[in-house]
Protein backbone atom coordinates (compact mmCIF):
# COMPACT_ATOMS: atom_id res chain seq x y z
CA UNK A 1 0.00 0.00 0.00
CA UNK A 2 1.42 3.40 -0.93
CA UNK A 3 1.17 6.46 1.30
CA UNK A 4 -1.62 8.17 -0.65
CA UNK A 5 -3.76 5.04 -0.45
CA UNK A 6 -3.07 4.76 3.29
CA UNK A 7 -4.03 8.40 3.92
CA UNK A 8 -7.31 7.92 2.07
CA UNK A 9 -8.17 4.56 3.63
CA UNK A 10 -7.13 5.11 7.25
CA UNK A 11 -9.77 7.42 8.69
CA UNK A 12 -7.86 8.16 11.89
CA UNK A 13 -4.70 9.22 10.10
CA UNK A 14 -6.68 11.10 7.44
CA UNK A 15 -8.37 13.26 10.08
CA UNK A 16 -5.10 13.68 11.99
CA UNK A 17 -3.08 14.73 8.93
CA UNK A 18 -5.74 17.00 7.44
CA UNK A 19 -6.28 18.75 10.78
CA UNK A 20 -2.58 19.23 11.56
CA UNK A 21 -1.75 20.39 8.05
CA UNK A 22 -4.65 22.84 8.00
CA UNK A 23 -4.12 24.14 11.52
CA UNK A 24 -0.39 24.79 11.17
CA UNK A 25 -0.44 26.17 7.62
CA UNK A 26 -3.20 28.61 8.54
CA UNK A 27 -1.58 29.45 11.88
CA UNK A 28 1.61 30.42 10.06
CA UNK A 29 -0.48 33.01 8.20
CA UNK A 30 -2.08 34.41 11.37
CA UNK A 31 -5.27 32.35 11.69
CA UNK A 32 -6.32 32.27 15.38
CA UNK A 33 -8.43 29.09 15.41
CA UNK A 34 -7.23 26.54 17.93
CA UNK A 35 -6.39 22.97 16.95
CA UNK A 36 -9.65 21.71 18.46
CA UNK A 37 -11.65 24.42 16.68
CA UNK A 38 -9.97 23.53 13.39
CA UNK A 39 -10.85 19.85 13.85
CA UNK A 40 -14.45 20.72 14.74
CA UNK A 41 -14.87 22.80 11.58
CA UNK A 42 -13.26 20.26 9.28
CA UNK A 43 -15.06 17.19 10.56
CA UNK A 44 -18.32 18.59 11.94
CA UNK A 45 -17.47 17.79 15.56
CA UNK A 46 -20.46 19.58 17.05
CA UNK A 47 -19.46 18.82 20.63
CA UNK A 48 -16.81 21.55 20.39
CA UNK A 49 -17.65 25.24 20.51
CA UNK A 50 -16.00 27.28 17.78
CA UNK A 51 -15.19 30.98 17.97
CA UNK A 52 -13.58 32.80 15.09
CA UNK A 53 -14.02 35.17 12.21
CA UNK A 54 -15.87 33.97 9.07
CA UNK A 55 -12.62 34.32 7.10
CA UNK A 56 -10.88 31.92 9.47
CA UNK A 57 -13.67 29.39 9.05
CA UNK A 58 -13.33 29.54 5.26
CA UNK A 59 -9.53 29.32 5.49
CA UNK A 60 -9.89 26.02 7.34
CA UNK A 61 -12.51 24.52 5.03
CA UNK A 62 -10.72 25.72 1.90
CA UNK A 63 -7.43 24.18 2.98
CA UNK A 64 -9.11 20.83 3.59
CA UNK A 65 -10.59 20.76 0.09
CA UNK A 66 -7.36 21.98 -1.52
CA UNK A 67 -5.38 19.28 0.28
CA UNK A 68 -7.91 16.66 -0.79
CA UNK A 69 -7.43 17.88 -4.36
CA UNK A 70 -3.66 17.41 -4.00
CA UNK A 71 -4.20 13.85 -2.75
CA UNK A 72 -6.34 13.11 -5.81
CA UNK A 73 -4.05 14.69 -8.42
CA UNK A 74 -0.45 14.48 -7.18
CA UNK A 75 0.35 11.47 -9.38
CA UNK A 76 -0.19 13.69 -12.43
CA UNK A 77 2.53 15.95 -13.86
CA UNK A 78 2.37 19.39 -12.28
CA UNK A 79 0.92 22.01 -14.62
CA UNK A 80 -0.46 25.53 -14.43
CA UNK A 81 -4.09 24.40 -14.32
CA UNK A 82 -3.41 22.30 -11.22
CA UNK A 83 -1.65 25.22 -9.54
CA UNK A 84 -4.44 27.64 -10.44
CA UNK A 85 -7.10 25.24 -9.16
CA UNK A 86 -5.32 24.89 -5.81
CA UNK A 87 -5.11 28.69 -5.55
CA UNK A 88 -8.81 29.04 -6.40
CA UNK A 89 -9.78 26.47 -3.75
CA UNK A 90 -7.63 28.20 -1.11
CA UNK A 91 -9.29 31.57 -1.82
CA UNK A 92 -12.90 30.40 -2.19
CA UNK A 93 -15.44 32.64 -0.38
CA UNK A 94 -12.56 34.89 0.73
CA UNK A 95 -11.01 36.48 -2.33
CA UNK A 96 -12.72 34.86 -5.29
CA UNK A 97 -10.09 34.53 -7.99
CA UNK A 98 -10.11 33.07 -11.48
CA UNK A 99 -6.37 32.58 -11.84
CA UNK A 100 -3.14 34.50 -11.43
CA UNK A 101 -3.12 37.99 -9.98
CA UNK A 102 -3.61 41.11 -12.06
CA UNK A 103 -2.40 43.54 -9.39
CA UNK A 104 0.83 44.21 -7.54
CA UNK A 105 1.28 42.52 -4.16
CA UNK A 106 3.66 42.81 -1.22
CA UNK A 107 4.87 40.13 1.19
CA UNK A 108 4.48 41.25 4.79
CA UNK A 109 7.78 41.28 6.65
CA UNK A 110 9.86 40.52 3.54
CA UNK A 111 12.32 42.71 1.65
CA UNK A 112 11.60 40.97 -1.64
CA UNK A 113 9.03 42.65 -3.90
CA UNK A 114 7.22 40.13 -6.14
CA UNK A 115 7.25 40.75 -9.90
CA UNK A 116 4.66 42.87 -11.68
CA UNK A 117 1.44 41.05 -12.60
CA UNK A 118 2.15 41.15 -16.34
CA UNK A 119 5.26 39.03 -15.68
CA UNK A 120 3.45 36.33 -13.70
CA UNK A 121 2.15 34.17 -16.60
CA UNK A 122 5.58 33.79 -18.22
CA UNK A 123 7.28 33.25 -14.86
CA UNK A 124 4.78 30.53 -13.95
CA UNK A 125 5.31 28.89 -17.34
CA UNK A 126 9.02 28.84 -16.57
CA UNK A 127 8.30 27.59 -13.03
CA UNK A 128 6.38 24.55 -14.31
CA UNK A 129 9.00 23.82 -16.97
CA UNK A 130 11.81 23.94 -14.40
CA UNK A 131 9.80 21.80 -11.98
CA UNK A 132 9.21 19.02 -14.49
CA UNK A 133 12.48 19.14 -16.43
CA UNK A 134 15.29 19.96 -13.99
CA UNK A 135 17.22 17.09 -12.41
CA UNK A 136 17.66 17.27 -8.64
CA UNK A 137 19.46 15.00 -6.21
CA UNK A 138 16.24 14.31 -4.29
CA UNK A 139 12.54 15.23 -4.10
CA UNK A 140 13.43 17.40 -1.10
CA UNK A 141 15.80 19.45 -3.25
CA UNK A 142 13.15 19.81 -5.94
CA UNK A 143 10.50 20.82 -3.41
CA UNK A 144 12.84 23.35 -1.77
CA UNK A 145 13.90 24.99 -5.04
CA UNK A 146 10.31 25.08 -6.30
CA UNK A 147 8.99 26.51 -3.03
CA UNK A 148 11.53 29.33 -3.05
CA UNK A 149 10.76 30.16 -6.67
CA UNK A 150 6.98 29.98 -6.17
CA UNK A 151 6.97 32.23 -3.11
CA UNK A 152 9.12 34.84 -4.86
CA UNK A 153 6.71 34.93 -7.81
CA UNK A 154 3.69 35.11 -5.46
CA UNK A 155 1.31 34.39 -8.37
CA UNK A 156 -1.99 34.94 -6.52
CA UNK A 157 -3.46 37.95 -4.77
CA UNK A 158 -3.66 35.92 -1.55
CA UNK A 159 -3.06 32.41 -0.27
CA UNK A 160 0.42 32.03 -1.78
CA UNK A 161 1.96 30.59 1.39
CA UNK A 162 -0.78 28.01 1.84
CA UNK A 163 -0.74 27.10 -1.85
CA UNK A 164 3.04 26.83 -1.85
CA UNK A 165 3.06 24.51 1.15
CA UNK A 166 0.49 22.27 -0.55
CA UNK A 167 2.79 22.07 -3.56
CA UNK A 168 5.56 20.79 -1.28
CA UNK A 169 3.36 17.82 -0.45
CA UNK A 170 2.46 17.42 -4.11
CA UNK A 171 6.14 16.57 -4.59
CA UNK A 172 6.40 14.41 -1.46
CA UNK A 173 3.35 12.31 -2.23
CA UNK A 174 4.02 11.75 -5.91
CA UNK A 175 7.35 10.24 -4.83
CA UNK A 176 5.60 8.12 -2.17
CA UNK A 177 7.41 10.01 0.59
CA UNK A 178 5.73 10.98 3.87
CA UNK A 179 4.12 14.42 3.55
CA UNK A 180 5.31 17.26 5.73
CA UNK A 181 3.59 19.55 8.19
CA UNK A 182 5.56 22.71 8.98
CA UNK A 183 4.86 23.40 12.68
CA UNK A 184 3.66 26.92 13.34
CA UNK A 185 6.13 27.18 16.23
CA UNK A 186 8.94 26.85 13.66
CA UNK A 187 7.54 29.72 11.61
CA UNK A 188 10.55 31.99 12.20
CA UNK A 189 13.02 29.29 11.15
CA UNK A 190 10.96 28.56 8.04
CA UNK A 191 10.67 32.25 7.07
CA UNK A 192 14.41 32.79 7.57
CA UNK A 193 15.15 29.93 5.18
CA UNK A 194 12.83 31.52 2.62
CA UNK A 195 14.28 35.01 3.06
CA UNK A 196 17.87 33.80 2.71
CA UNK A 197 17.04 31.66 -0.37
CA UNK A 198 18.67 28.76 1.44
CA UNK A 199 17.78 25.86 -0.84
CA UNK A 200 20.05 23.40 0.94
CA UNK A 201 18.77 24.36 4.39
CA UNK A 202 15.16 24.23 3.25
CA UNK A 203 15.74 20.83 1.66
CA UNK A 204 17.10 19.44 4.93
CA UNK A 205 14.22 21.10 6.81
CA UNK A 206 11.71 19.28 4.59
CA UNK A 207 13.61 16.00 4.92
CA UNK A 208 13.58 16.29 8.72
CA UNK A 209 9.83 16.92 8.77
CA UNK A 210 9.16 14.06 6.35
CA UNK A 211 11.18 11.72 8.58
CA UNK A 212 9.12 12.79 11.59
CA UNK A 213 5.93 12.16 9.63
CA UNK A 214 7.12 8.67 8.71
CA UNK A 215 7.24 7.86 12.43
CA UNK A 216 3.71 9.18 12.85
CA UNK A 217 2.50 7.14 9.89
CA UNK A 218 3.88 4.00 11.52
CA UNK A 219 2.16 4.89 14.79
CA UNK A 220 -1.12 4.91 12.85
CA UNK A 221 -0.41 1.49 11.33
CA UNK A 222 1.42 2.19 8.08
CA UNK A 223 3.62 -0.86 7.65
CA UNK A 224 5.82 -0.13 4.65
CA UNK A 225 8.78 0.88 6.80
CA UNK A 226 11.47 -1.00 4.77
CA UNK A 227 10.59 0.85 1.57
CA UNK A 228 10.54 4.23 3.36
CA UNK A 229 13.92 3.50 4.95
CA UNK A 230 15.30 2.51 1.56
CA UNK A 231 14.07 5.78 0.05
CA UNK A 232 15.59 7.89 2.82
CA UNK A 233 18.89 5.97 2.58
CA UNK A 234 19.02 6.55 -1.17
CA UNK A 235 18.38 10.27 -0.64
CA UNK A 236 21.05 10.50 2.06
CA UNK A 237 23.54 8.77 -0.24
CA UNK A 238 22.75 11.28 -2.97
CA UNK A 239 23.49 14.09 -0.49
CA UNK A 240 26.87 12.47 0.28
CA UNK A 241 27.65 12.20 -3.43
CA UNK A 242 26.72 15.86 -3.83
CA UNK A 243 29.09 16.88 -1.03
CA UNK A 244 31.89 14.79 -2.55
CA UNK A 245 31.37 16.56 -5.85
CA UNK A 246 31.68 19.90 -4.09
CA UNK A 247 34.97 18.83 -2.44
CA UNK A 248 36.46 17.37 -5.59
CA UNK A 249 35.56 19.63 -8.55
CA UNK A 250 37.24 17.48 -11.25
CA UNK A 251 34.82 14.64 -10.45
CA UNK A 252 31.80 16.91 -10.44
CA UNK A 253 29.21 17.04 -13.20
CA UNK A 254 27.18 20.06 -12.10
CA UNK A 255 26.44 23.16 -14.11
CA UNK A 256 24.51 25.02 -11.42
Amino acid sequence: MDIIEFIKSNRDYFEDFITRSTYHSNRIEGNTLSYVETYAILFNANQFQVRGEPREFFEAVNHKYALSYVLDHCNEPLNQEVIKHIGILINKNIDEIAGYRTVNVLIKGAEHIPPAPNQVPSLMMQFVYNYENTTFSSPFQRAAQAHLQFERIHPFTDGNGRTGRLLINYEMLRNNLPPIVIPSDRRTEYFELLASLNTEGLSHFFEELSTLESERLQAFGFEDRPRMEEQFTRIQNSHQDEKQNEIDPPAADYTR
